[in-house]
């Protein structure tokens, strides 16, 4: 992923700047998980959806959102 990231196009596909926030950190939290498990045979984290140059879970995040492969969709924590 380029330095230059393309906000509009993040923040259109999220939905605006609170999801484009909360829906990357989630995911990037979720990507930090499937590395940190990798090697324990668990395998209970859905790896990353895109091929990405970059080892940063947030970077991998946003590449996830603008290439639409992740959206935002209703809460299931609460």
């Amino acid at each position: 992923m380029s330095s230059n990231v393309n906000l509009d196009e993040l923040l259109t596909n999220a939905g605006g700047r609170f999801n484009a926030v909360i829906l990357s950190a989630r995911r990037a939290r979720q990507i930090n998980g499937y590395f940190n498990q990798l090697g324990e045979g668990i395998g209970s984290f859905v790896p990353p959806q895109v091929h990405s140059l970059s080892r940063q879970p947030l970077s991998i995040a946003f590449e996830e959102v603008l290439e639409e492969k992740i959206v935002p969709g209703a809460d299931s924590e609460d």
